[in-house]
């Protein structure tokens, strides 16, 4: 590990560092543009310059590796000079957009020019203009702001693996756009505005919208796939208008899915906002006490309830806990999955989603991660630039990374000191499920020192329900076949299966074909208006906050819960969220040991594996609510221009 002087601090630094990682571990910051944590080092913006004993002259920083007793300046008359002069360059063609620009306020060029710009320009001549690129319905541009960082092309060729974006042109007339003019196919494309460091690259959806100091950020969790990405909601008056990441290495590193991203819009639209009551085969609104007085009068005989893929735990905790003492049933596994719930190994991604590094082959069997999870997707993609080795069983043949096909009865894992396997939970919807778990878990061999069984849940609520023990004796058949039925957000089987002579409560937040069916509706609040827990596909607990207010007379979901065993006369014990997690140990992070048991044996058919159905812009009520999905979905959406 070499040691060197850091402005006269002797600092010592991992072989490799490059000098601008030097100037961070010893806390000196260094404005940079080209150059990011998580992309290769392009060296191209010269914005990192640092003066270096002996050197001739100013040196690139991210590209100058560290090396024994060099004497580094950060802040000398030479660096401060040469920088000034490297933002002159950058500002010559840059438009005076700020005022209206959509990184204002958030604007890394902004940031730098307070230190490093004049209060004028000696430039005369005529400034470049570049046109703006379709990129899709999701990222706005606006290349006249472009300097050039190339980040977006790392970004979209080492990251998302989708190499579209690229470069035309040399000096003056150089351009970044996509070699053929349509959007981009990335379901990471977002990540673009994230990383872009001027306004060239910004949020479609959010355009004009607003400044970042008028929103309320709130921390959260992005349901809408089972990777359980932490988010940052920003909100105003009352109104989800922009989500975020938040960076977390051990799950999302700092990327984020479109999807999650961008269908809040969905939450304001089709929403359920007052109670409803079926009279004479209509639906009319009614008061929360003539809703109960209902339930209490009908929800009786033989009931049960499924519980939605979206669900927080408490909800969960708090419905399955009304049912026990109903003695009903309640089922989580709406998909039909031939998931027991008896060993948690068996529906845990148990190498953890940062363990995708450590593993030197992976198999992925009946399922397509960049569709299910882009960001586990995106760590594997990483993991294959260091050196694993995929291989699909199935149909995923567009992924983002080089793998190889092969069945099922594969010796792809023999000799792999770490093997893994990821099982898509869509391949346990086929009649032979139990004999593929089988044969997935032999494949991964697990042991306790590495475990390589890894199940991907679709769904941020799917885990929790399983932990919680939502998992019904004969299935969603069963659970249907009751008199009475209390539907939690569960909106991902088809309705017309519950008997026509069922009296149906439905609580959620949108109103769709399961709410349309219901005899009682109770307004719920979604994922982004409460205070819960949720567990990602590895079991991970995770907290979110409530950002916004539930709309109209919509409340949390186990408030509503807890309200209706009073009214049918099996009051909960608990009256608050507190006391609610006091109830069980899951809330308190205390999970059972993961003991491997291997499943039983069982025959497989050799089938084809289908991917899973729909698509990805389209997969729960909010996001078919969006517009902004609907955008994304439309076949046609590729090929327009602005």
């Amino acid at each position: 590990m070499p040691k060197l002087f850091m402005d006269d601090q002797e600092i010592e630094v991992p072989a490799g560092a490059s000098v601008l990682q030097a100037c961070e571990a010893a806390g000196r910051e260094i404005p940079r543009f080209c150059y990011h944590e998580r992309l290769s080092v392009a060296g191209n913006c010269r914005m990192c310059l640092v003066e270096v004993e002996k050197a001739p002259k100013p040196v690139a920083s991210c590209a100058y590796p560290a090396a024994e007793g060099m004497r580094v300046f950060t802040d000398s008359a030479m660096v401060r000079t040469a920088r000034r002069g490297v933002m002159e360059f950058l500002l010559i063609n840059h438009p005076l957009d700020c005022p209206i620009c959509d990184q204002g306020g958030e604007c890394d060029l902004q940031d730098q020019a307070v230190a490093y710009g004049r209060d004028g320009s000696r430039f005369r001549e005529e400034k470049r203009v570049v046109k703006d690129k379709y990129l899709g319905p999701l990222v706005k541009t606006v290349m006249t702001r472009c300097i050039q960082c190339t980040r977006c092309i790392r970004f979209a060729t080492e990251v998302a693996g989708v190499p579209e974006l690229g470069a035309t042109g040399r000096g003056e007339t150089m351009e970044v756009t996509t070699y053929v003019e349509k959007a981009l196919t990335s379901e990471l494309s977002g990540n673009l505005i994230d990383i872009c460091p001027v306004g060239a690259l910004t949020s479609r959806p959010y355009a004009f919208v607003s400044r970042p100091w008028e929103l309320q950020k709130t921390d959260g969790i992005d349901v809408l796939d089972a990777t359980g990405t932490p988010i940052r909601i920003d909100a105003r008056a009352g109104e989800v208008l922009r989500i975020l990441p938040r960076q977390d290495d051990a799950i999302n590193e700092e990327w984020m899915g479109d999807r999650g991203r961008f269908s809040f819009d969905g939450l304001k639209r089709r929403r359920l906002d007052r109670p409803w009551l079926r009279r004479a085969g209509k639906l009319v609104a009614v008061s929360w006490a003539e809703a109960f007085a209902e339930i209490a009068a009908r929800f009786r005989g033989r009931v049960g309830a499924v519980v939605g893929d979206t669900c927080d735990a408490e909800s969960i905790f708090a419905l399955k806990s009304l049912l026990d003492t109903l003695g009903g049933r309640t089922e989580c596994r709406q998909d039909g999955a031939a998931i027991t719930g008896q060993h948690r190994a068996h529906h845990l991604f148990n190498s953890s989603i940062a363990g995708i590094e450590l593993a030197d082959r992976l198999l992925i069997i009946g399922g397509n991660p960049r569709h299910e999870s882009p960001v586990i997707n995106a760590r594997i993609r990483k993991a294959t630039l260091a050196g694993l080795r995929v291989a699909y069983v199935g149909a995923a043949d567009d992924l983002t990374y080089r793998a190889e096909r092969v069945g099922l009865d594969t010796d792809f894992l023999d000799g792999a000191e770490r093997p893994m396997v990821i099982l898509s939970r869509s391949a346990l919807t086929r009649p032979d499920a139990a004999g593929v778990l089988a044969r997935a878990w032999a494949l991964a061999r697990p042991t306790p020192e590495w475990n390589g069984f890894n199940l991907l849940h679709a769904f941020g609520g799917q885990v929790a329900a399983l932990e919680l023990g939502c998992v019904a004796e004969n299935g969603l058949e069963g659970v249907l076949a009751s008199d009475a039925l209390w539907l939690l957000g569960a909106d991902g089987f088809d309705a017309a299966r519950i008997p026509a002579s069922a009296f149906v409560v439905y609580q959620g937040h949108h109103g769709e074909a399961a709410a349309a069916r219901a005899d009682v509706i109770l307004p719920g609040a979604a994922y982004t208006e409460k205070d819960a827990t949720w567990l990602n596909t590895e079991g991970r607990m995770q907290r979110g906050w409530a950002a916004i207010q539930p709309p109209g007379e919509a409340r949390e979901d186990w408030r509503i819960i807890r309200a209706a065993s009073a009214a049918l006369g099996r009051p909960l014990p608990f009256d608050t969220l507190d006391a609610l997690r006091a109830q069980h140990p899951l809330f308190a992070g205390i999970v059972p040991e993961t003991a491997l048991v291997a499943p039983p044996a069982a025959p497989y058919d050799h089938a084809p594996f289908a991917l899973p159905p729909g698509n990805y812009f389209q997969v729960d009520p909010i996001t078919r609510a969006s517009p902004t999905m609907a955008e994304c979905a439309a076949p046609t959406f590729a090929i327009a221009a602005e």
